[in-house]
């Protein structure tokens, strides 16, 4: 299961990264790349207290606890990614 998570994030930020790169040929703006990761880490972050919540209710503690471990861990580069000073693009 985890595999197969790992893969689907790869294969998300691939198609990010495509997306960035179709939208910003010319120049990239880190601006930008910064903002789509902060929706994309948020958007992690909240699947995997939603996981931490479902294992809680079908009584998987343990499972839970990893869940919300990762999903503190996602909030915490959240954090750092939010601190990253981008000058803007003149």
């Amino acid at each position: 299961m985890t595999q197969l998570h790992d893969l689907r994030l790869r294969l998300l930020v691939q198609q990010e990264s495509e997306r960035i790169a179709d939208s910003q040929p010319d120049e990239l703006d880190l601006s930008v790349v910064q903002a789509r990761c902060l929706c994309w880490l948020a958007l992690l972050a909240e699947a995997h207290e939603e996981q931490a919540t479902d294992a809680e209710r079908s009584g998987d503690t343990e499972q839970a606890m990893g869940w919300f471990a990762d999903s503190m861990r996602l909030r915490d580069v959240i954090n750092v990614v939010t601190s990253i000073e981008i000058p803007l693009a003149a």
